[in-house]
């Protein structure tokens, strides 16, 4: 089974053949924070003189906190420590928020046009694909850490020269495409002498900046990104274990539509390719459980999640109080009761498709966000098990929210693992189990309840919110 899909997504992502052994999946954030050692960059800065340290976020994210400490101001310094030939900061831009639009737009929705949403954390021959947005929280954890400490999100690495090499690719095109953040003492345009830093677009870059020329910028991006998404030749061949030592494989995913014409990422048709072939009989046994903090699946994956054949089939997402939104300002606010509405909505799909008995909605929750204790909710993947075992062989992890605005608007990657190995297997039905253990069923009628209902005016809100980019 895992062999028809195999030649499917050959012929759509490159591919990557490798040992289970080179896969770890970390459990919490702090033993993520603690594995990447954030902290130690400057340290390691100082005592390794050739050590060179690139960063990538996104914009509107990293400099929203302005002119408070922001992610742009609280790095900044490493360059004014270390030089610009050893730390490099970028910023990436969208196309699609320029002019009196990026000056009417409130700073908390403004990424509804679209973010360099992308979670790639590549150190020497290792590399973590996470959903954790660590740079964009930096402002955040200014404040509390509870930021690194009571998120659960998703987090695996992958111990592997030619996966690390292949998304360092993808971070150096896209950084070649982003501004670059500068110490500023000068007052310029796009200077915040209060916070220490500018943006500033390279010469060197491939393509005029996105801010005065969006169509140029988009055409040349495309030039740059094309090449890294398609399926190699010899991408059979690239592999860190022997020539019959493998039994696993990754497909990097990658959505890069706002920067592709015509359109070939990779992301879309290859989670479409996995969720196509569970609506086959043959599958009719397997099991899969799909999660999203944000739950607002695309349509498309939403029927084919509908239209699948698993006799068991789960859907994990955030409880509004474990929503990242739960106590914001202005509409924000009403977000984590939007979501209620939209999974109400979904659980209607369910019960019309009369697969009440095979698909269950269930909600995590550990506290109350905002409250000691108190957790958020930000995993999102995909699990698939086989017919006849016992743990996936198949799971997705990586940026995606899997909405329409993740294969429109926003730039992400993610990781396809395939495996035939027992371990890995067991690991990977581990980390369900984790994410399950705070997480309750909840039914049509749970969503009926009177404390459950959503207003009128959250309604409005999904309405304008959608009209203004669809930030959900």
């Amino acid at each position: 089974m895992l062999g028809g899909l195999t030649s499917e997504l050959d012929r759509i992502a490159p591919r990557f053949d490798i040992h289970a052994s080179q896969v770890r999946i970390l459990q919490t954030p702090t033993e993520f924070y603690d594995t990447l050692k954030v902290s130690a960059i400057r340290q390691s800065l100082q005592t390794h003189p050739k050590l060179k340290v690139s960063f990538l976020t996104d914009a509107l994210r990293g400099t929203r906190e302005t002119p408070d400490p922001s992610c742009a101001s609280l790095l900044v310094p490493l360059v004014v420590e270390f030089g610009s030939d050893r730390v490099e900061i970028r910023m990436y831009h969208t196309p699609n928020l320029t002019g009196l639009r990026k000056k009417l737009i409130p700073k908390r929705i403004n990424e509804g046009w679209g973010l360099q949403h992308m979670k790639l954390y590549g150190i020497d021959d290792e590399i973590i694909i996470s959903g954790c947005e660590l740079l964009d929280g930096i402002g955040r954890a200014n404040l509390s850490n509870d930021y690194f400490t009571n998120r659960q999100d998703r987090y695996h690495v992958f111990n592997s020269k030619e996966i690390t090499d292949y998304f360092s690719d993808i971070h150096k095109g896209v950084s070649s495409l982003s501004y670059l953040v500068q110490p500023s003492t000068d007052g310029g345009v796009n200077s915040h002498i209060s916070t220490g830093y500018h943006l500033e677009w390279p010469s060197s870059n491939p393509a005029p900046p996105p801010l005065t020329n969006p169509s140029a910028f988009a055409k040349s991006a495309g030039i740059v990104l094309n090449p890294l998404v398609k399926p190699l030749e010899s991408s059979t061949k690239r592999t860190s274990a022997g020539p019959l030592d493998y039994d696993t494989i990754v497909y990097p995913l990658s959505q890069f539509t706002p920067l592709l014409h015509p359109d070939t990422s990779t992301e879309h048709p290859g989670l479409t390719t996995v969720l196509k072939a569970l609506t086959a009989e043959n599958w009719k046994a397997s099991k899969w459980m799909f999660t999203a903090g944000y739950f607002n699946i695309h349509p498309k994956l939403k029927a084919l999640l509908l239209a699948s054949q698993s006799e068991h089939g789960t859907v994990v997402t955030a409880s509004p109080w474990a929503n990242g939104f739960y106590g914001s300002k202005g509409i924000s606010g009403l977000l984590p009761s939007a979501y209620t509405l939209l999974s109400r909505r979904f659980l209607e799909s369910v019960h019309r498709a009369d697969r009440g008995s095979q698909i269950k909605l269930k909600e995590w929750r550990r506290g109350t966000v905002g409250k000691p204790g108190g957790w958020t909710y930000h995993a999102k993947g995909l699990w698939v098990t086989l017919p006849s075992e016992l743990y996936p062989s198949v799971t997705l992890v990586g940026s995606s929210n899997y909405t329409k605005r993740s294969y429109s608007l926003d730039l992400e990657v993610n990781a396809l693992v395939l495996t035939r190995n027992k371990e890995l297997k067991r690991r990977l039905g581990e980390e369900q189990e984790w994410l399950l253990e705070h997480a309750k069923e909840v039914t049509l009628d749970d969503l009926r309840k009177t404390e459950r209902r959503v207003g009128v005016g959250v309604r409005v809100a999904m309405g304008i919110v959608g009209l203004l980019g669809g930030a959900l």
